[in-house]
């Protein structure tokens, strides 16, 4: 069984469906901390199905490394370990559930961390770029979803540059998460049309319609070794969609610089 210590920053749309999912017994992952930089309102989500949550905020810290050295303890805590494990973190954070990730911390063990299972770390919503040493303690079980047919429209404004751009076609990719801002490489990618006179609000929402079960999918088959995450890091990875039962009409996973068209 697949442990997830999902990220957020908001709502948590994408955690709600990631705990969903997760409530069946036949889904191969379960969510078992939830951490966010702020007192997000989709940590509700989270409360109410009896998951651990937590709080690293960055402002407690004196730089990015020492908040993502933090955050990354915090995960540990609950039993998700990296490959590799930055420094002891250093400076208050608050929790609730099981555990906290306020106060020093351990320095890390080999010993201890090789007893816990891997995990998956999964940003979905969260609004901070995560510092390379987090980045390196984690990968590659670190993904994000982006609302954007990458490598078009990186950063924390693509459905808007989407639209500015004319483009008829956009979506939303979920890739490994690296030292860049959204360069990681795709794992799955759908793709939605735009529609005339269409807002950013409108289309954000339509976006997140596809990007709820494709963030569900891709954890389920990382879960199920139906995809390797060293493999994709490693940028051999085939980006078209390799399920089967799915028909072109249906399912949109294929690499954006086949599907982005332009006015």
């Amino acid at each position: 069984m697949l442990k997830l210590a999902v990220l957020i920053s908001g709502g948590g749309s994408n955690l709600k469906a990631l705990l969903d999912a997760a409530a069946d017994p036949a889904y191969p992952a379960r969510v078992v901390a939830v951490g966010s930089d702020t007192d997000a309102a989709g940590l509700a989500h989270a409360e109410a199905a009896g998951v651990p949550t937590f709080i690293v905020r960055p402002r407690d810290y004196a730089t990015r490394e020492e908040w993502g050295q933090a955050l990354a303890a915090a995960i540990r805590e609950h039993g998700v370990s990296g490959v590799s494990a930055p420094g002891p973190a250093s400076g208050p954070g608050s929790a609730s559930g099981a555990g906290s990730a306020s106060g020093p911390t351990s320095d890390p063990d080999p010993v201890r961390d090789a007893a816990r299972e891997p995990g998956l770390v999964v940003s979905a919503g969260l609004m901070r770029i995560l510092p390379a040493g987090f980045v390196r303690a984690f990968s590659p079980n670190l993904i994000n979803t982006h609302p954007a047919l990458l490598p078009l429209f990186p950063g924390a404004h693509a459905v808007r540059d989407a639209l500015v751009a004319g483009a008829t076609e956009t979506g939303v990719t979920v890739h490994v998460i690296d030292e860049g801002v959204d360069t990681g490489p795709a794992l799955r990618r759908a793709a939605v049309q735009v529609r005339p006179g269409e807002t950013e609000e409108e289309l954000h929402e339509r976006i997140k319609q596809l990007e709820r079960p494709l963030l569900v999918e891709t954890v389920r088959e990382i879960a199920a070794g139906e995809l390797d995450l060293r493999i994709a890091a490693s940028g051999a990875v085939d980006e078209t969609d390799h399920r089967r039962d799915r028909s072109p009409e249906t399912d949109h996973s294929t690499p954006c610089k086949e599907r982005t068209r332009w006015q």
